[in-house]
């Protein structure tokens, strides 16, 4: 029987298995943001994410990205995770939420500040009186206003 043809992420996941990258291992996540019901584009993050690591016989997260309260609900994370049971997959690397990892996160922010690898930009948007803080890498943002973090 001829060999299927194999797409480019298995592509690259065969070789990073040959290489012995991670262990041997395969780990996917898939990161929705609970603010809503998931379309069509989550159907196909799913099966990419579960069928690889189903297939390769690995591990997937569920993470929900749930960074902006205002918008989230319970009723959406148990909504995606009916949607996932019902694709046929279910969760067998454990399941997280981002907020969970926020200190550790903000943490990480000011390690990169401080090691001159990122800054923090102030900005004015449509006239609103809201001032954003945003953490980036250097030159990230094109309309930087001002950079208000410089390295001691």
């Amino acid at each position: 029987m001829g060999e299927t043809s194999r797409h480019f992420i298995q592509q690259m996941i065969d070789a990073d298995l040959a290489e012995g990258k991670n262990d041997g291992k395969v780990h996917t996540r898939f990161p929705p943001e609970p603010n809503g019901y998931l379309h069509i584009g989550h159907a196909k993050a799913i099966c990419i994410s579960f069928g690889l690591a189903e297939e390769y016989g690995g591990l997937t997260n569920l993470r929900f990205d749930d960074t902006n309260p205002i918008k989230e609900d319970v009723e959406y994370v148990d909504a995606i995770r009916e949607d996932i049971s019902w694709l046929g997959y279910k969760t067998t690397g454990g399941e997280y939420f981002t907020s969970d990892y926020f200190e550790q996160l903000y943490n990480f922010a000011l390690k990169l500040i401080d090691d001159g690898k990122a800054h923090i930009n102030f900005f004015i948007f449509n006239y609103c009186e809201c001032i954003y803080v945003l953490v980036s890498r250097r030159n990230f943002c094109r309309i930087r206003v001002r950079e208000i973090y410089s390295k001691k």
